[in-house]
């Protein structure tokens, strides 16, 4: 089984805030409804999952993550079959220009092309009553454990 970790990044200004990336690609170009993700990535033992939580936010924003106390928010079976751990942390990042690592498609299908495409074309800061509707449907688990947990 395929473990990944990620970050749910939020803040309170003055509503509660979730940070999302679209997901890069041909497959997700033109898609805004659940086309979008926490920042997170595959990782094997022996790392430990909040490090690589840590790690796949840099890859994929270009950035660290924020100073934050990131508390474990669950283990959460999605639909690829995986097992994403997140690690919740209140904190602020600039999304307004992001730098993700790239990952290799072969696009157009069968054309024998491989092409480079960010894992993340952008991120932003959604209310979270907009992240449901933005965040892949594997996720919206996540957001609700979020919610409760602060609640």
């Amino acid at each position: 089984m395929q473990r990944s970790a990620g970050i749910l990044l939020f803040r309170r200004s003055p509503g509660l805030e979730v940070l999302l990336g679209h997901m890069g690609g041909p497959y997700w170009a033109g898609k805004d409804e659940h086309a979008w993700s926490i920042p997170k990535g595959l990782y094997e033992e022996p790392e430990q999952p909040l490090d690589a939580a840590l790690r796949e936010f840099a890859e994929e924003l270009g950035q660290p993550a924020p100073a934050a106390a990131y508390e474990p928010l669950g283990e959460f079976r999605v639909s690829s079959g995986k097992v994403l751990t997140v690690f919740a942390g209140e904190g602020d990042a600039d999304v307004s220009s992001i730098t993700s690592n790239t990952f290799r498609l072969e696009w157009p299908p069968r054309s024998g092309r491989l092409q480079q495409f960010p894992e993340l074309d952008g991120a932003a800061w959604f209310a979270l009553d907009a992240a449901r509707t933005k965040a892949v449907k594997g996720q919206l688990p996540v957001l609700a454990a979020l919610e409760k947990r602060l609640a």
